[in-house]
């Protein structure tokens, strides 16, 4: 089982997502370290996602965490376990139905770059699976490791779907802005 790290690394990625009008989310990550095999939720999401993009600088590293260990994870719950339905990036295989890897990025050294795009052989619809939960993290799972990173990894072919709370407001917004005076 791999154990999500939320504190602070949630809230910097829930913050960060933003849906385009091309249906595309953008993780934007700045100085972002994370530990072997943690990870912090992504989402939830619409759409099908076909695949992904990234566009990372590796600012520090321990234990030979490379620039390309930088992952993403689909699980089919919202629980974050091996056995997922997708794993693109990261060294250590997490037993996911779909493993792709990033084009580059094969180095520890500070300043190396994961740069490109990859298409999925099976996209995943997410209106259809609404249980699926996206995941970014360190896919290296060695003891004692860890990354840093900064940049964007963009999902092609999905939006960002507000939280309740957020689609509340804005309904309660328009009955006020409609409302006589």
């Amino acid at each position: 089982m791999i154990k999500p790290r939320f504190a602070v690394v949630a809230a910097v990625l829930a913050t960060s997502i933003v849906a385009s009008a091309s249906a595309d989310v953008t993780i934007t990550l700045t100085n972002q370290t994370f530990t072997g095999f943690n990870f912090s939720s992504v989402g939830p999401l619409s759409g099908t996602l076909t695949g992904a993009s990234i566009n990372v600088t590796l600012d520090a590293s321990v234990a030979y965490t490379y620039a390309d260990d930088l992952c993403l994870y689909v699980t089919p719950t919202s629980t974050l376990a091996t056995g997922g339905v997708l794993q693109i990036g990261g060294f250590s295989n997490l037993n996911a139905a779909q493993r792709l890897f990033w084009p580059n990025g094969a180095s520890d050294a500070a300043g190396t770059t994961s740069i490109g795009t990859v298409t999925l052989a099976n996209a995943i619809d997410f209106d259809a699976n609404p249980a699926y939960s996206v995941w970014v993290g360190n896919g290296y799972g060695a003891a004692n490791t860890s990354g840093t990173w900064t940049g964007t990894i963009t999902l092609l072919g999905v939006n960002a779907v507000p939280a309740p709370g957020a689609v509340a407001l804005l309904g309660l917004a328009g009955i006020v802005g409609r409302r006589r005076r």
